[in-house]
């Protein structure tokens, strides 16, 4: 199974971070990395975020998005839906991993991580990443 790709991650195969290239060399290696509806939401703000913060141009922010779709286009990333039970799972590991400062929006990405059956997970998060090592997950780092 492919390994899902957490937004912390693959941020670093579009903008310019520490650890890029070791994404680049691993996103490279891998067929269908899944990510879902939640990331491609999470990316978007987290360029605009950056362009506010004058981290970003307005038109590095573009491109760094539409390179984005264009992967999405291509196939490069498989894209999964986001649904209720996976809400109803976010909600439960929330309550299951309570000693993690976890976020809803990380719980969410481990939810649909779970449901599509991934057995790795990419991240640069650490706190998704102790997260993801307590629920038997693989974990590729970037942090």
């Amino acid at each position: 199974m492919s390994p899902y790709i957490d937004t912390s991650a693959l941020a670093k195969w579009y903008l310019n971070e520490a650890r890029s290239l070791d994404f680049e060399a691993f996103i490279r290696g891998q067929r269908g990395a899944l990510i879902s509806r939640l990331t491609v939401i999470e990316l978007r703000c987290l360029l605009a975020r950056r362009r506010r913060a004058g981290e970003l141009s307005e038109a590095l922010e573009r491109r760094a998005f539409a390179t984005f779709e264009n992967d999405l286009a291509q196939g490069s990333l498989d894209l999964r839906p986001l649904h209720d039970g996976q809400a109803i799972l976010a909600l439960e590991l929330l309550s299951a991993l309570r000693r993690h400062a976890l976020s809803m929006i990380d719980a969410l990405h481990l939810a649909v991580a779970r449901d599509a059956a991934a057995t790795a997970i990419a991240s640069a998060d650490r706190v998704m990443i102790a997260a993801a090592e307590s629920l038997g997950f693989e974990v590729v780092r970037f942090d």
